[in-house]
């Protein structure tokens, strides 16, 4: 397992973290002020299956001084299948957590080729089904005070069993971002729709989902996304159960080949 970086030829420079030297590739994406760190134990498993590449998004982790012009989606998707590219691995396997899934669905749409794409608790916000008042209701206490509503985050979309040093840990590093490109990334999240990803892709798409997920965006992805049940984690359960995650991911990625 190795930590550099990946040089794009749109200019940026991403962190990456690889591991791994055969069978299918896998995109590793994280979720929104999250870090590729997160998926640590993850890399450690699959690399005996897989080729494993981590990456830090543009504003996050290691990556966060890298420019966009513009902090959205569309844009954080464009970067991830520019390094879908410049890796030269046209059938990777896509794997994003919470917004990382919204990412790698829309790299998907971009890509010509990818194996499949798995959604990790990306549906814990109904997606595609809120309305103007509830998107800014959800985004106002980040606008107001931004470390208190990481650390809001962390305590309620956390399953009991996580210690307090581990929510700690997470709350420091998700608040270690500049709020001046997380909260316009924030507020285009809340109103994604995946309609048009979710049109377009053929690549089977699979989702590993904890307790949080509502029915409105089970409805929502209906007839294009697999579901598989992780009961008890809540929304980061890489970090809540990994031994579970990490075999639960493990059968899923085998259905795609």
């Amino acid at each position: 397992m190795t930590s550099d970086s990946l040089k794009l030829p749109s200019g940026l420079t991403l962190a990456v973290t690889r591991a791994g030297n055969h069978g299918p590739t896998l995109l590793l994406i994280h979720g929104w002020t999250c870090r590729r760190s997160d998926w640590q134990p993850a890399i450690e498993t699959l690399q005996e299956h897989f080729r494993v590449i981590a990456i830090d998004l543009p504003g996050h982790g290691e990556s966060r001084g890298q420019p966009l012009t513009t902090w959205n989606v569309e844009a954080l998707a464009s970067v991830a299948a520019e390094a879908v590219r410049a890796l030269e691995e046209p059938g990777a396997i896509l794997v994003g957590h919470s917004m990382g899934g919204a990412v790698a669905l829309e790299a998907a749409r971009q890509l010509s080729s990818v194996r499949g794409v798995v959604l990790v608790d990306t549906f814990v916000i109904p997606y595609g089904d809120l309305t103007e008042d509830q998107a800014r209701e959800i985004a106002q206490p980040f606008y107001d005070d931004f470390p208190s509503a990481i650390d809001g985050l962390v305590e309620n979309f956390t399953a009991s069993n996580v210690a307090a040093e581990e929510k700690t840990r997470m709350k420091a590093e998700m608040a270690d971002v500049n709020p001046g490109h997380m909260l316009p990334l924030w507020s285009d999240l809340l109103r994604w729709n995946p309609a048009e990803a979710f049109a377009e892709i053929t690549a089977p798409i699979h989702a590993i989902n904890g307790d949080l997920v509502p029915d409105a965006a089970r409805a929502r992805c209906k007839g294009h996304v697999t579901e598989h049940r992780l009961d008890g984690a809540g929304h980061f359960p890489q970090v809540e159960m990994p031994a579970r995650f990490h075999e639960l991911l493990q059968k899923t990625l085998e259905k795609m080949g």
